[in-house]
């Protein structure tokens, strides 16, 4: 409508310019128009949710910065010893330990044995792994490295547990949002259809359901190609011919990282052999495309395949 809008040579911004101008809009594409048709509920209720949970993913990696910022103050480089939040299970073990040690003081406070032990206690209290040979190698880090705020300013201690809270807090939410969506989406027909395709997870197929929504709204794979906005549209002009295009990002950016997501996670995890958009995207390799041209390849016959067999679904 923007575009549309700004064909005219004056740009006037009124309440009533504005319907006229969608009143044209209407009138000039009468022939293209369709009736609108309201989402089936589950569908509607999952991209809400869907859409809040990229918000507070988003909230997330601010939070996961600004915690990572004070512990180059109090801990440095312990982040690199630790996974962040899980979002299968729930569990954050850098939180935890922060939240347990949060200071290379209270660490190096205690000989080299005592923090093992400590450590080998605290890491069955949560469920860890009980890693020796790990909670050695902390305690060298605690030792080696140079904290430049010290544990005895009073400020330090409520600074690094209150981002630990705040991370906690959205981490908590994302979970929720998370497990209501996995069950919305073990209601549609097509969920175990989706689940069952390679790189695709429990948490990434009802991510994908709900981008996508109901595949009967596309009439084709190429439209949902388009909709995902991987699409590389014709360029040509007398006797040009464009044949270096880029993806069009005119969908859906959401759908566009969901994808994303899940051919690196197919390709990290090494899918079968028979896996037809594993084997397309390592062809894409051995054929001299960047590893991201080849994923963003492997996406746009994810998506085929995606149409094909989620139709099916609806067909039988």
């Amino acid at each position: 409508m923007k575009e549309y809008a700004s064909r005219g040579l004056r740009r006037v911004k009124t309440d009533k310019q504005d319907s006229i101008t969608i009143a044209n809009y209407g009138i000039d594409n009468w022939y293209r128009l369709e009736n609108h048709q309201g989402s089936d509920a589950v569908y509607a209720e999952l991209k809400l949710l869907g859409r809040q949970y990229c918000h507070y993913m988003e909230l997330h990696v601010k939070t996961l910065l600004e915690l990572t910022h004070m512990l180059d103050y109090t801990m440095p480089e312990v982040k690199k010893m630790f996974r962040s939040w899980n979002e299968s299970s729930g569990k954050d073990k850098l939180s935890d330990f922060v939240e347990r040690y949060w200071h290379f003081d209270n660490i190096t406070a205690m000989t080299k044995d005592e923090f093992i032990e400590d450590y080998v206690s605290w890491a069955a209290e949560k469920k860890y792994h009980q890693n020796r040979s790990k909670a050695a190698e902390l305690y060298d880090l605690a030792s080696d490295g140079i904290s430049t705020l010290p544990a005895n300013t009073p400020s330090t201690k409520m600074l690094v547990l209150e981002a630990v809270r705040v991370l906690r807090e959205i981490d908590s939410t994302l979970l929720k949002i998370i497990t209501r969506m996995k069950e919305l989406a073990k209601t549609l027909p097509e969920y175990e259809t989706v689940r069952a395709m390679g790189g695709v997870g429990d948490v990434l197929a009802p991510k994908l359901i709900a981008e996508i929504g109901d595949i009967r709204r596309f009439h084709s794979g190429k439209a949902l190609i388009a909709f995902a906005g991987i699409d590389a549209p014709p360029y040509e002009s007398g006797q040009f011919v464009g044949t270096n295009r880029t993806i069009s990002k005119r969908g859906s950016k959401v759908l566009r990282k969901i994808g994303y997501e899940t051919m690196r996670v197919l390709k990290t995890h090494k899918a079968p052999e028979d896996d037809a958009v594993y084997r397309f995207i390592l062809k894409k390799e051995a054929e001299g495309k960047s590893k991201r041209q080849a994923k963003i390849a492997g996406l746009n016959k994810f998506l085929r395949i995606y149409y094909a067999r989620v139709s099916e679904v609806y067909k039988a």
